[in-house]
């Protein structure tokens, strides 16, 4: 979180909160980062104009934007007024979240803010949010906030894959732990970690009949373990803060969250385009509606 210097905030115009605003000028007050607030706008009965000229469109278009801007100002001067830096920036665009890409890319941003609601599955499914295609394709790390308080001597839950032996997998949970300890000690909570194993497969346990099940989870819960608490020695994380369950991940983190009343989640994502993605998402999309905190979704690093 020291290295996010420029937050951009995407403003919510149907909303009078906007938790992500208040969770990135309490992130800033404590790191000094810059915000910009960002606003996307679109309105539909700009179509219906077309027996308009040109240059009457044009006018109509920029009272649009006018109003909208003067509204970022005000939602500005209180952190203003607070010393914390703060920016207005909007764009008229009728997908958010092709705006919000090319904000993040063109500002040089570090990180983006946005509030996330809940989404019925079917919606999900059918109509993308645009939460899930920031996940996706946001080359920054996203903070998916809800509208709760941080609390003092809280819990920061990092998800890490302590079971694969893939490279990119440990130099992910790498990013995602140093990440999370340096979260923790921003806002003095306590940091734990939280790695799911798979149970035993049904089809193999039917079609080998010497196969125990038994033995074999017991195996996958010792592997798993083991690399959990070697992972947190590597960054100072007590043994009582490590958590190995059993599980699907999108099932094990919400319950480990809610059972220690994580205020965020912090885990990597992976973009997926194309049907599969339409259709199955990866983790964090999956987890995102069963949380209760916020989310912090990071990407591995660049490969060079």
């Amino acid at each position: 979180m020291a290295d996010f210097n420029k937050i951009l905030v995407v403003v919510d115009p149907n909303e009078t909160q906007q938790p992500a605003l208040s969770r990135a000028a309490f992130l800033a007050k404590k790191t000094g980062a810059q915000i910009t607030l960002f606003l996307t706008i679109y309105d539909f009965s700009y179509e219906m104009t077309t027996m308009l000229s040109s240059s009457e469109r044009e006018a109509m278009r920029n009272g649009i934007l006018s109003q909208r801007r003067e509204w970022l100002d005000e939602l500005a001067k209180p952190l203003q007024a607070d010393g914390i830096k703060v920016e207005t920036l909007t764009a008229w665009h009728n997908r958010p979240y092709e705006s919000i890409l090319k904000a993040v890319t063109e500002g040089g941003f570090d990180v983006l803010f946005k509030s996330t609601h809940e989404h019925s599955t079917l919606k999900a499914v059918i109509f993308t949010p645009t939460d899930w295609h920031l996940l996706r394709k946001c080359p920054v790390p996203v903070m998916l906030v809800k509208d709760h308080e941080w609390p003092e001597n809280g819990v920061v839950l990092a998800a890490v894959n302590c079971g694969s032996e893939d490279d990119a997998h440990q130099q992910l949970d790498d990013v995602i732990t140093r990440e999370g300890k340096a979260i923790a000690e921003l806002i003095n909570a306590d940091l734990h970690l939280v790695t799911a194993y798979p149970g035993t497969p049904v089809n193999i346990a039917i079609e080998i009949p010497e196969f125990d099940p038994q033995a074999y989870t017991q195996a996958m819960k010792e592997h798993h373990e083991k690399q959990a608490k070697e992972h947190a020695a590597a960054f100072g994380i007590a043994g009582d803060h490590i958590h190995v369950k059993e599980g699907l991940p999108e099932d094990v983190i919400p319950a480990v969250a809610e059972s220690l009343n994580a205020e965020l989640v912090i885990m990597g994502t992976v973009g997926r385009t194309g049907l599969t993605a339409a259709l199955i998402g990866n983790t964090a999309e999956q987890v995102i509606d069963r949380l209760e905190s916020d989310l912090l979704a990071l990407k591995p690093a660049a490969k060079g």
